[in-house]
């Protein structure tokens, strides 16, 4: 194996300087870094990582807590693609990313977070009202986590109070008024967040919302969102809320069995932008979430926390979706 020590003989430097061309320190000139890094390329030199994280005390290892209610891990479109914006950016700052085990039975999370000398944690889509999750977030381990706020450490969250509001003032501009809800569970963060701006939009437009246009339901869940479909379908709603576009196709299974079309007898809006909504015919009205911009920014407060600890203030960073006008919403006005 190359070392250091073999570079430093071929480039007639001691093993200091080519430490310090190698890991960009400041105090090498442009010129003999790169002489330093053509000879390392050539010579197939590899850090150790192991003489690394003794000398940097880090594993260079980020460690994700991805548990989700539906068990549908990385099978969810939306925390994958959020997930590739943290792998993405991770290791791009030279990070490798450990899945944490969640069914452990002989180690809890913190344990195992531990166990592997992780140097962070992402937590995303999880019962962040868990103990074991409790016990990461108050640990010495820096973390942050994906919509869901903790007093003691950064989150980065979707704008679901802009997103909710620019889709209610889309539908309130398309002539409607009869507008229903179908929500994800009432215990999550982005459920309270959108509904709470569900509520407000249509207040601000001079629009009561009767109690049983809203239900509560399940995220990715479409066989809950047809039942409740067509529940709503007897109230006589002219557009229904789903709270992903998922639960959408549930809703359009109800709405064909009673023989109507969307958007022609009723209106519908999604939420997420996943790749399936603009797919279907008529294409789906929704609000696509950045998630790879939410990935990405994850991963770099995280590796902000662990390389600049004494710098690093707690953060709520919040990113904007787009809306997708689609094809489900009929101009009524």
């Amino acid at each position: 194996m190359v070392s250091m020590r073999d570079i430093a003989d071929r480039c007639k430097v001691s093993v200091a300087t080519v430490s310090k061309a190698l890991n960009h320190h400041s105090d090498i000139s442009e010129e003999t870094r790169k002489r330093i890094q053509k000879a390392a390329d050539e010579m197939g030199y590899y850090p150790n990582s192991a003489a690394r994280a003794l000398k940097t005390h880090r594993s260079y290892n980020i460690g994700v807590l991805l548990n989700d209610k539906a068990n549908s891990g990385l099978t969810h479109e939306y925390f994958s693609a959020v997930l590739q914006g943290v792998k993405v950016e991770a290791e791009s700052c030279g990070y490798d990313i450990t899945f944490i085990n969640t069914h452990s039975k002989t180690m809890t999370y913190y344990e195992h977070c531990k166990y592997r000398n992780l140097d962070g944690v992402v937590i995303a889509c999880t019962d962040f009202e868990c103990e074991e999750v409790k016990e990461v977030v108050n640990g010495t381990i820096p973390t942050v986590t994906i919509d869901y706020v903790f007093n003691s450490c950064t989150s980065v969250s979707s704008d679901n109070v802009k997103g909710m509001r620019d889709l209610v003032r889309y539908v309130y501009e398309m002539g409607h008024r009869r507008i229903a809800y179908i929500h994800g569970e009432d215990d999550s963060e982005v459920t309270k967040q959108r509904l709470t701006s569900f509520y407000r939009t249509l207040e601000e437009l001079g629009i009561e919302v009767p109690d049983e246009y809203v239900k509560s339901s399940e995220y990715l869940n479409s066989v809950k969102a047809e039942q409740f479909t067509d529940e709503l379908l007897e109230d006589a709603p002219t557009c229904i809320f789903y709270p992903d576009d998922l639960s959408n196709t549930g809703g359009l299974n109800a709405v064909r069995k009673r023989g109507l079309k969307v958007p022609r007898d009723i209106s519908t809006v999604g939420y997420d932008g996943i790749k399936l909504s603009q797919m279907l015919s008529p294409k789906l009205t929704t609000l696509r979430q950045d998630t790879m911009e939410i990935g990405k920014k994850a991963a770099k407060e995280l590796i902000a926390a662990i390389e600049r600890p004494k710098t690093t203030l707690v953060k709520r960073v919040i990113v904007e979706g787009t809306l997708i006008e689609g094809e489900t919403v009929r101009d009524i006005s």
